[in-house]
């Protein structure tokens, strides 16, 4: 469980496939404190930590994963955002994550708007997910609220601190971002679609 917080960047060190799977090795400033099988959400996406070595650890994506995410475009010395597991009676800054990416948009437009930051995305609409004006948004990890909701295009308005503390000073247009729709609005959604059949 995570809040879409997030705590600090990393850096890709190395990417190695093994069959379906990914093997990311990471380094960022609380490596020293992670421990083999804790979770980490790397840009949204909870994986486990399989490996520690000196200020990197490893981590494995694999197929599945990697079919619904934007972790198979990473390269070498990429910066992802990070955060660890959320701590039992801490207080829950953003929203409820899971860490369980339901699929990726695409950046359609970046525009800046008197202190802050507008970005626009779209997604495909066959998977039949949704966003509302002013609900919770989990983008590349980064728990965020829904501006402009349209059916598959939604946008966000990220502050300063946002936009220098993640991977979003780095974003472009036409660039993939992993999703993951807030999960009460999910089960009300499913709950509504049970009942019409």
């Amino acid at each position: 469980m995570f809040t879409g917080i997030i705590e600090t960047l990393g850096k890709v060190k190395n990417i190695e496939k093994e069959g379906g799977n990914l093997h990311l090795y990471v380094s960022c400033n609380f490596t020293h404190e992670l421990k083999i099988d804790q979770s980490v959400a790397h840009n949204g996406v909870c994986l486990t930590v399989v490996d520690i070595e000196n200020d990197t650890y490893q981590v494995t994506a694999i197929e599945e994963t990697l079919q619904k995410t934007n972790l198979g475009n990473l390269q070498k010395d990429d910066v992802v955002n990070l955060e660890r597991g959320m701590q039992l009676g801490a207080r829950l800054d953003g929203h409820i994550v899971q860490g369980h990416v339901d699929q990726t948009a695409v950046c359609k437009q970046i525009e800046q708007q008197d202190g802050s930051t507008i970005f626009s995305f779209t997604y495909d609409e066959s998977l039949h997910n949704i966003t509302i004006e002013k609900g919770s948004i989990t983008v590349n990890g980064v728990s965020l609220t829904v501006v402009n909701s349209q059916k598959n295009e939604f946008s966000v308005a990220i502050i300063p601190y946002t936009l220098e503390n993640t991977t979003f000073k780095y974003l472009k247009e036409n660039d993939v971002v992993n999703l993951e729709f807030d999960v009460i609005g999910k089960y009300v959604k499913r709950l509504v679609e049970v009942n019409k059949s």
